[in-house]
């Protein structure tokens, strides 16, 4: 049985949806779920329609006509002008209508997920549609009667018992009658309201279901040759390793390398599947396997560039050294906003934290710690972190840039620039 994920640039017009189709006919004869992600940009246009929702802005049923015409185009150029589907789209998207008729709920988090969501729910309801009208027997699910979570929106923590059990009953039996078709970075409440795991969450989506079904394979199907030591859109004379450790693919996605989500080794690993990084323009080039016993190979060091960062410096009101009870209290206001530290650095009289710029989580957390603490910060920042780094590699990448904070330890040095 093969877990097959593909994630939005896979899937951005009508001629990826066809080739989508194309790469799953060709492993005719295995059992196959495939996870997919929202279409093209469309998460991206959903978070600035919940926005406009939740501030009230003109924009709100302007930016919506716009997702509902981008996937009705797609969806006339797939099947012309009559299908059942047209039917699937329509009534998803009344669920954004039906949101954004009452006035905003006070919990952003909450409205995201609901709003957001819905980018998977007619993506998948496209595919499906394509491979049973071009002879691929296929059936779709609605993945959050499926990924049970708690109700911490947009970062929904996994109930792994109750998930497995409801997998393990229904989605075997499926498999034999066809192609399962479902959604990416979605789950679900015990009171039927939708979460999400996290931006581009669908890789680990599919490492979650592989693992409760004991999946032969995942593999993420990308628009790279597999995964390389840096972004190409950044770096020249990249390299693509052929094969990683399940251990230096968690050093990597910790660190924010964006190809797969961070999330998503630790099931597999636990479960020993083999995780296939491939590109879906060329399916049947090798790409990159993460597996148990696999060789890391280092020509050139690992590169991740995290941009949109802010510099946190936090000291005590009275100017006393930054203790044990000061550091516990300062990590329980992130873990109280959900806010994750990339690079960190104490001195004796501040504590100085590297994080992802959001802004809802950023002033919300600053707000909590001006209340104990004095709080200087630099934003629009960037991260660099070197896996396997030579001096001589993080010199090239300082070179001519202001460097704020940098550390080093064994085998990864990390430097943030202004």
């Amino acid at each position: 049985m093969l877990v097959f994920k593909f994630g939005g640039a896979s899937v951005k017009d009508a001629q990826g949806v066809i080739n989508l189709g194309n790469v799953v006919g060709s492993y005719a004869g295995n059992q196959i779920l495939v996870v997919v992600s929202a279409m093209g940009k469309t998460t991206n246009a959903l978070e600035r329609l919940t926005n406009a929702y939740f501030n009230g802005t003109d924009d709100m049923h302007e930016i919506f006509e716009e997702i509902k015409e981008y996937h009705y185009h797609i969806a006339h150029e797939l099947f012309g002008e009559n299908h059942p589907v047209f039917n699937d789209i329509a009534n998803t998207f009344v669920e954004i209508d039906w949101a954004i008729e009452d006035d905003p709920h006070d919990d952003y988090d909450f409205i995201y997920d609901q709003i957001v969501s819905i980018g998977e729910l007619v993506s998948t309801r496209i595919v499906n549609a394509w491979f049973n009208h071009t002879g691929i027997t296929s059936k779709w699910l609605d993945v959050r009667g499926y990924i049970h979570t708690d109700n911490t929106y947009r970062e929904g923590v996994v109930d792994w018992d109750k998930t497995r059990a409801a997998i393990q009953k229904d989605i075997p039996a499926m498999l034999n009658k066809g192609v399962v078709v479902t959604q990416g970075f979605l789950g679900g409440t015990s009171e039927n309201f939708t979460t999400t795991l996290g931006r581009e969450g669908s890789d680990y989506t599919a490492s979650i279901i592989a693992a409760c079904l004991g999946a032969e394979s995942v593999t993420t199907w990308k628009d790279v040759p597999g995964i390389l030591n840096a972004d190409p859109k950044h770096f020249a004379d990249t390299i693509k390793f052929d094969e990683l450790s399940y251990q230096e693919a968690i050093e990597m996605t910790y660190y924010g390398a964006s190809v797969i989500h961070p999330k998503t080794i630790k099931p597999l690993q636990n479960a020993r599947i083999p995780l296939l990084v491939k590109p879906f323009n060329n399916p049947n080039d090798p790409g990159t396997v993460i597996k148990e016993g696999a060789v890391n190979k280092f020509e050139k060091p690992v590169i991740i560039v995290k941009q949109n960062q802010v510099l946190l410096s936090i000291s005590a009101n009275d100017y006393s050294f930054i203790s044990e009870r000061h550091l516990s209290e300062i990590f329980g206001f992130f873990a109280k906003h959900h806010v994750k530290v990339n690079m960190m650095q104490t001195s004796a009289l501040s504590f100085t934290a590297c994080i992802d710029y959001a802004a809802d989580k950023f002033e919300k957390l600053l707000q909590t710690l001006k209340e104990s603490f004095k709080v200087k910060y630099n934003n629009e920042l960037t991260l660099i972190t070197l896996r396997h780094y030579t001096n001589a590699a993080v010199d090239e990448i300082t070179e001519g840039k202001t460097v704020l904070m940098k550390q080093t330890n064994r085998n990864t040095a990390q430097v943030v620039l202004k």
